[in-house]
C-alpha cells in the first residue's frame, strides 16, 4: 500500500497499492467495499476524494491520473495524460472544479476536473519529485513540497 485517504463523510477509506489497484474500505469495520478499482498499469502512488465525495482520483507510476465514480467504482472518462514521469501527488480544489497533480520530474499540472484537460502549462520550479500538494482552503493557492 502506497497511499490512503478518507472520504469527506468519514465513512470510507481509499488505498492505492503496488498491485496497480485502488480499494475502497468501510471505515467503521475495516472491510473492503466491492471489487478493487483496476485500470492503472503500474503502482498507484496517490489517491484523493473529491470534496463532494462523488469521485476518486488516483495517480500512478504509469504517468496517468484516473477519475473514478466513488459509488459504482467505474472509471470516469479517459485517463488524464500529460505527465512524462510518475504521478506522486493529486488533490482536488475545494470547489471540486480543478485537480492538481505533481510528478516525479518536479512539475505540477492543473486540470479541469469536468473535461479532464490541463488548464495551463506545467508549473515548474522543483528539481526533483513532488511528494505532496495541497490547495489553500479558499482555493486561491497551491502549496507543494
Amino acid at each position: 500500500m502506497r497511499c490512503v485517504a478518507y472520504s469527506p463523510d468519514g465513512q470510507h477509506i481509499i488505498s492505492g497499492s503496488d498491485d496497480e489497484t485502488i480499494r475502497i474500505w468501510d471505515a467503521e469495520i475495516g472491510a473492503p467495499v466491492g471489487d478493487p478499482l483496476e485500470g492503472h498499469t503500474n503502482w498507484v502512488r496517490c489517491v484523493a476524494y473529491s470534496p463532494n465525495g462523488q469521485h476518486i482520483i488516483s495517480g500512478s507510476d504509469d504517468c496517468t491520473i484516473r477519475i473514478w465514480d466513488a459509488e459504482t467504482s467505474a472509471p470516469v472518462g479517459h485517463p488524464l495524460e500529460g505527465h512524462t514521469c510518475s504521478v506522486w501527488s493529486v488533490a482536488y480544489s475545494p470547489d471540486g472544479q480543478h485537480i492538481i497533480s505533481g510528478s516525479d520530474n518536479g512539475t505540477i499540472l492543473i486540470w479541469d476536473a469536468e473535461i479532464g484537460a490541463p488548464v495551463s502549462n506545467p508549473l515548474e520550479g522543483h528539481t526533483i519529485g513532488l511528494v505532496s500538494l495541497a490547495y489553500s482552503p479558499d482555493g486561491l493557492y497551491i502549496i507543494s513540497g
